[in-house]
């Protein structure tokens, strides 16, 4: 198998970027909500109207891994920062989404995705890097930490009912 292709996301896939955070969303963390909790969750997390007028957004990008055929493996989103913390500033930046499908974990693949939407973010010249992350993803808290993330803060993120316990972390001084 060929290695995935990364390329910046455009407004003509709205739709698949769409499809893939459904998928990948609950592909992740499915297992953990009831299905009414998803069924309110997921039409308003990506919605197809909003996904593409956030890629018609120039504070903001979006990237798509894909397999030689189109396949989408993997996506991640950022723009200005929206996590409530009292630090976060005008020009603050934040990793919105970050997800491969489950085949497409653990070939380093979200490193070059994440380093991907670093280059993007340092060209911005942000004063700080946020990303929010579930409390229990202890992977992936330990993949920031090894790129320089500290935990800042924690909040509450709602899927339908559901409240996750999440936790803040910045990067400081961003680059």
């Amino acid at each position: 198998m060929n290695p995935p292709i990364l390329r910046r996301a455009t407004t003509a896939d709205a739709a698949l970027l769409a499809r893939i955070g459904r998928e990948t969303f609950v592909e992740t963390f499915g297992h953990l909500y009831p299905a009414e909790d998803l069924a309110a969750y997921l039409p308003a997390a990506y919605d197809l109207e909003a996904t593409r007028e956030s890629l018609e957004d120039s504070l903001q990008a979006s990237w798509l891994l894909q397999t030689e055929t189109g396949e989408p493996v993997g996506f991640a989103t950022a723009g200005p920062c929206g996590l409530p913390h009292p630090e976060v500033g005008d020009a603050a930046l934040e990793l919105k989404r970050i997800y491969l499908t489950g085949p497409a974990q653990g070939a380093g693949l979200g490193g070059c995705l994440f380093d991907e939407v670093m280059d993007w973010m340092a060209a911005q010249a942000p004063p700080d890097i946020w990303i929010g992350v579930w409390s229990e993803n202890l992977g992936a808290q330990r993949f920031y930490a090894r790129r320089g993330f500290e935990k800042v803060g924690e909040y509450g993120f709602p899927v339908g009912r559901t409240l996750d316990h999440e936790f803040i972390l910045r990067r400081r001084p961003a680059f």
